[in-house]
């Protein structure tokens, strides 16, 4: 299980390596398999949970490898927290909203405050860029109470 802190760290190691920083599209494209659906197995939409919130990746059609790792029909995940998709052609940002899972995790614990919360996944490949077409899940809204 990853921690608020080590995610942070993972996220301030990629930026200083230039991981999630490249603006623009790549000189290649990653293709997803068709059919792949990503979603969250927990928490459900709607949960009220308690900080730290466990959530469980589900990814269905294609597999996780961890970042750098090229191989065909594979990503790693991305946590989306209270903000939109971003541009799906350029490196996904790495920082307190994007959660880059870069080792392959397929669950983690979250710190989050009090309040409702907007919650979505994105695939990304060796490259932290979203694949074509882009593989995500449908958002969710949980509350945390405490």
């Amino acid at each position: 299980m990853l921690t608020t802190k080590t995610m942070k760290l993972i996220a301030l190691l990629a930026l200083t390596l230039g991981l999630g920083q490249q603006g623009g599209a790549q000189d290649f494209t990653t293709p997803s398999v068709p059919g792949t659906e990503l979603y969250f197995i927990a928490p459900a939409d709607g949960a009220r949970v308690t900080s730290p919130v466990r959530i469980k990746f589900g990814l269905r059609g294609m597999g996780v490898a961890p970042a750098g790792v090229e191989k065909e029909g594979t990503g790693h995940h991305h946590l989306l927290i209270n903000v939109p998709l971003p541009a799906l052609d350029e490196n996904i940002v790495a920082d307190e909203n994007h959660i880059h899972f870069g080792g392959g995790q397929t669950e983690a614990l979250i710190e989050l405050p009090a309040g409702q919360h907007t919650l979505q996944l994105l695939l990304g490949d060796q490259n932290h860029l979203p694949h074509k077409p882009a593989i995500y899940s449908k958002p969710i809204t949980i509350t945390v109470t405490r």
